[in-house]
Order: structure tokens, then C-alpha cells, then sequence
């Protein structure tokens, strides 16, 4: 078992360079391999600027009003490490050594939870490599919403600096780290002390146990002890009749195999599972639609929702409540999305042979597009050049060719597709309103069928060797016109962009043979783990990170600066001819 390691210490003015000669290795460090360089991926690579005039200036930035104590906290220092377990798992006592992939997801969950966590406060940050195991060192100056410089507003007490650890460890819990136990009476360890463990690249497991958790440890040793005794008396006991029972267990054998069969045929579908395919988005624990809050508790649900206060039980009832249909053609929605093992096994509470009858019987909805309303297509192109900055005329490209349109309630429709060009699917932005955050997808969309994409580069017949996933319609569009943007001119190569929203929905067949993969999904959580799984089904994906937010954010800035840019040149221009 692997920890999470995180350690901070509280920096007067007068500390600041003595920490910051040892992170940037300017005297003299014990057992550091002065052949292996440190990344500092935070914070300017200067070597002449100094750590006590960057903390001075942020400080600056916010016009304290108020003096400073002499003995006032202007920074404090992050050490964040792992058990060195985590790194070299094979060799944990190999000092100095450690697994790329490994660091590769440490360090880039830890720079997301530093931006995260604390933003621009973060003036420099550093990864040792070093020294026995790595780590990062890591400087925040504390300044609360109102510009104050207040360090116990974050760290005054046992529970703030829990609230500290906590954070670091939720955010490391998702590459496989463990988080120390809460309100243990294990010593603590300060940065100093501790820094020493990490430097001999001793793995902090044993030194994180208390002698109750020992004694624990002991008492769980001793009854596992007494538990074999017995089984093995047991054991003895039954020898005669084991030689007797033989016969009956190979009879019981077979019977048992068609048994797990049929138990398999007949299990119901994951919940979870289901809301997905019914165009449900998760959204702060709960599945939002319209009209929808699901929530569920594995096998039971219930909609949150003030217009639709109702529950359930199993993959059925929640086909029949959010599609407004009955038993049949639930069975026939399950048929279609999960397959005949799947639509039995969801309603096999209600019966087998009706399930079964059902699905040969009863014939298959097809899917249809929402109906377009011309009318209120001026209103959705003016939300997506004007609120979204993007191009007017790649907007009416796409509407030319059906791929994006308006629907009755001012909704852009972004068509989805199969790969062979067929709609069997819509995703729905609302646009009416100032903060309109309406999303959703069109009744009977099939998820794991179809996609918003569109090709750009060379000729429509060309080999497509340029793959981009993106998180959502807009987020495709904004990517693709940034390049555009940037380089002046479409792809060199024919590039596929395409909206995916969850990896398990992503045509591996189809898209496995294209040799250029862009996984270009935002930064959250989320996106760092559907980046992960992806990179998982195609190995040739590359990571391709926003400067922003996400990829609208972005091309919403670089218009704006482009703007700006042009008016100037206007501007010189008129003075120039005046």
C-alpha cells in the first residue's frame, strides 16, 4: 500500500532564502545526485530571480492596505511526495530510482491540484529527482479573497491542515495513492524531520504506524491464526466424508454450470449504465435531463425533480419514467441498446417469456431529429459567433451541410452521426437567455452509435490520418478553429474531429488505424481520467492540454485579442492618413 505525502511549513521573511538556497540546489546538499536535474514546472526558469522577490511582488499585486507583522507568515512551503512504494514498486528500497510512468501521473495530478487548489497564489514549484525518492517542493503565499495576507485563514489548526491533506489526497486517491488515517495519534512529522525520510528514501508505511495500530495488527494476525487452526481441524474431520461426497459434487457440476448461465442471462443492468444511454448527463452526483434529477442507489432510483417526483427499481422502471413509455417498449429500447441477454435480464422481475415474446414481436422506433424552426436560427448563430467567438462563416458551413441547426425552443442541435453518415442522434445546447446552461440530448439518441464530427484538409475521398476528441460539439468546433486561427489555413493532413463524452462510447475498430490521435479534453478530474482510459484503447494518443479553461474559453480570449489587435491597426492607419 502506497501513500499520499503532503507537508507544509510556515515561512517568515527571514526563512524565505534559506528555503529557497536548498530547493535551488545554491549550497550544498547532502545525498544529491548532482548529475540529475530538477524541473521546476512552476514559476520562471531564471535561476537569478529570486523566491523573496516573487512572494514581495504577489503580494504587491493586492495593495495590501494593512502593515505586515514582523513575524508575519509570508509564505508557506508545500513538500509533496509518496511513499517511495508508489514509484519503484518492484524495488521500493532502490534509492534514486523510480518508474517514468509513475512520476508522469504523480507530477501531473499534483500540478493540476496546485492550479486548482490555489491558482496564481502558487509562485514557484519544483520537482527533485534528485535525491532518494521524488518530490515537489511547492510555495503559496497566503492570500485570502480580500488580498490579506492571512496564513491562518488556511492553516490556523489541526482541522485546516487536515482540510489540507484532504484535498491533496482526493486528487491523489485517482492514481492509486492511500491517504494516511484521519485522527491518528501516529507522530507527525515536520517538513524537516520529514524531509530527512524522504531524502534516505525510506518508505513512510512503517513510520505512519502507531503502536495501536500495531497492536491491531497483531490481534487481526492472531485471530486469522486461530480461524486456520480451526479450518484445518475441520478439514481433518471431514477427510471420510470427502471421498464420499465426490461422486455427488461431479453430478452437481454441470447442473451448477448451466446454473451461472442462466444467472448471468438474467442480471439486471447497471443503472448507471442505463441513464447514460438514455442521454442523461452527470452533473454534481446526480443524472440531469430534462425534466430529470436522478439519483441513484445502485439497483433503485428516484427523480428529484419537482415536476416528476417519482422512483423505482431496476433498469425497467427507469426506461418507463424517463422515456414516458410502457413495459414493451422498454424491452425494446433495452433490446436495442444491451442486447437480448440484457433486455431479459432487466426484466426478468416482470417475466422471462413476456421479455422474450416482446423482443421478437414488437417492432423497432426509429430515431428522429428534432424538428428545425428556421425562425430561430439567426438567434443561434448570433450565440455561437458572438457568445462563443466562433466564425461566422465556419458556423455556416456547418449548417449548410445539416451538421448544426435550431429547434423550436431556440436549442442548437448538433446532428450526431455514425460513421457511415446516418443521424441517430441529436445533442442539444440552449442559447435563450443570458445564462441559459440547458444541455441535453434528443429522445432515443443512441450514444454508442453516433457522434458530432466533421472532417477538414485535403479532398472528402483522402485517408483520414489526423484523429481530435474533444469533450462536446462546441469544444470541437472552438479546437478546430483555433488551428485554423493560428495557422492561417486548414490541416495539411485530412483530420477527423470528433465530440466524445465517455471512452466506452469511442469506435475503437473504426479509429484504432489512424496514426495521429489528439486527446484534447479539459483538465478536470474527469477529463484527466477519460484522457487516461482513452490513451488505454488507442496507444498512439498524444495529450493536448487548453491555456484556458477549455478549448471555447481559448478561442473566445484569441478573438478578443485579435480584435483588439486589428482596431489598432485600423486606428494607425486613420492617423496615418490624417
Amino acid at each position: 500500500m502506497a501513500y499520499a505525502i503532503a507537508r507544509l511549513k510556515k515561512l517568515k521573511r527571514s526563512n524565505i532564502a534559506g528555503s529557497a538556497s536548498h530547493a535551488n540546489r545554491e549550497r550544498e546538499t547532502p545525498n544529491a545526485d548532482p548529475r540529475r536535474e530538477n524541473i521546476r514546472f512552476i514559476g520562471s526558469n531564471e535561476r537569478e530571480e529570486r523566491l523573496e522577490d516573487l512572494v514581495l511582488a504577489k503580494i504587491e499585486e493586492h495593495e495590501q492596505k494593512r502593515k505586515i507583522r514582523t513575524d508575519g507568515v509570508y509564505c508557506v512551503e508545500f513538500l509533496l511526495s509518496a511513499s517511495a512504494s508508489y514509484f519503484r514498486p518492484d524495488c521500493p528500497r532502490l534509492a534514486g530510482y523510480y518508474e517514468q510512468e509513475k512520476l508522469d501521473n504523480w507530477l501531473e495530478a499534483t500540478h493540476q491540484w496546485l492550479v486548482d487548489e490555489y491558482g496564481e497564489r502558487i509562485v514557484r514549484a519544483e520537482l527533485h529527482l534528485d535525491e532518494a525518492t521524488p518530490h515537489i517542493h511547492a510555495y503559496f503565499v497566503p492570500l485570502d479573497e480580500q488580498g490579506q495576507l492571512r496564513c491562518n485563514h488556511f492553516f490556523d489548526g489541526r482541522e485546516k491542515i487536515r482540510s489540507f491533506q484532504d484535498s491533496y489526497y482526493d486528487t491523489m486517491r485517482l492514481i492509486g495513492l492511500e491517504r494516511g488515517i484521519k485522527g491518528s495519534r501516529a507522530q507527525h512529522y515536520d517538513i524537516k524531520d520529514f524531509y530527512r525520510i524522504v531524502e534516505s528514501g525510506r518508505d513512510l508505511e512503517v513510520d505512519s504506524l502507531n503502536s495501536e495500530q500495531l497492536k491491531a495488527k497483531a490481534a487481526d494476525r492472531d485471530r486469522a491464526i486461530h480461524r486456520k487452526e480451526e479450518i484445518e481441524a475441520t478439514a481433518k474431520a471431514l477427510s471420510v466424508e470427502n471421498e464420499l461426497l465426490q461422486k455427488r459434487i461431479q453430478e452437481l457440476e454441470k447442473q451448477n454450470q448451466l446454473w451461472q448461465q442462466q444467472t448471468e442471462q438474467l442480471r439486471d443492468l447497471p443503472l448507471d449504465d442505463v441513464a447514460w444511454e438514455l442521454g442523461l448527463h452527470h452533473e454534481q452526483s446526480r443524472w440531469r435531463g430534462e425534466n430529470h434529477i436522478i439519483n441513484i442507489d445502485e439497483s433503485k432510483f428516484s427523480d428529484l425533480d419537482p415536476g416528476s417526483p417519482l422512483g423505482g427499481n431496476g433498469a425497467i422502471d427507469l426506461v418507463m419514467h424517463v422515456n414516458q413509455c410502457d413495459l414493451r417498449q422498454a424491452v425494446v429500447w433495452l433490446h436495442e441498446r444491451f442486447g437480448e441477454s440484457g433486455a431479459i435480464g432487466a426484466a426478468i422481475a416482470k417475466s422471462y417469456q413476456v421479455a422474450a415474446e416482446i423482443i421478437q414481436l414488437e417492432p423497432r422506433p426509429q430515431f428522429t431529429l428534432p424538428v428545425e424552426d428556421k425562425n430561430k436560427w439567426l438567434a443561434v448563430e448570433h450565440y455561437l459567433t458572438q457568445k462563443r467567438g466562433i466564425p461566422e462563416k465556419f458556423v455556416q458551413v456547418l449548417h449548410n451541410r445539416g451538421l448544426v441547426y435550431a429547434d423550436d425552443q431556440q436549442n442548437a442541435v448538433f446532428v450526431m452521426r455514425s460513421l457511415e453518415h446516418h443521424a441517430k442522434g441529436a445533442f442539444k445546447r440552449g442559447t435563450r437567455g443570458e445564462n441559459n446552461n440547458f444541455l441535453g440530448y434528443e429522445f432515443g439518441t443512441k450514444r454508442r452509435e453516433s457522434w458530432f464530427y466533421f472532417h477538414l484538409g485535403e479532398q472528402p475521398t483522402s485517408p483520414v490520418e489526423r484523429l481530435v476528441l474533444c469533450k462536446s460539439p462546441i469544444d470541437t468546433m472552438s479546437f478546430a478553429m483555433l488551428e485554423y486561427l493560428v495557422k492561417g489555413e486548414v490541416p495539411l493532413k485530412r483530420t477527423l474531429y470528433m465530440a466524445i463524452d465517455r471512452p466506452n462510447s469511442l469506435p475503437v475498430e473504426q479509429l484504432q488505424h489512424i496514426p495521429n490521435v489528439q486527446v484534447a479534453f479539459d483538465s478536470s478530474e474527469l477529463g484527466n481520467a477519460n484522457a487516461r482510459a482513452i490513451k488505454q484503447l488507442l496507444p498512439q494518443a498524444k495529450r493536448n492540454r487548453s491555456k484556458a479553461r477549455d478549448w471555447n474559453q481559448e478561442l473566445v480570449n484569441l478573438s478578443r485579442k485579435l480584435q483588439q489587435h486589428n482596431s489598432q491597426q485600423r486606428h494607425q492607419n486613420q492617423e496615418m492618413e490624417l
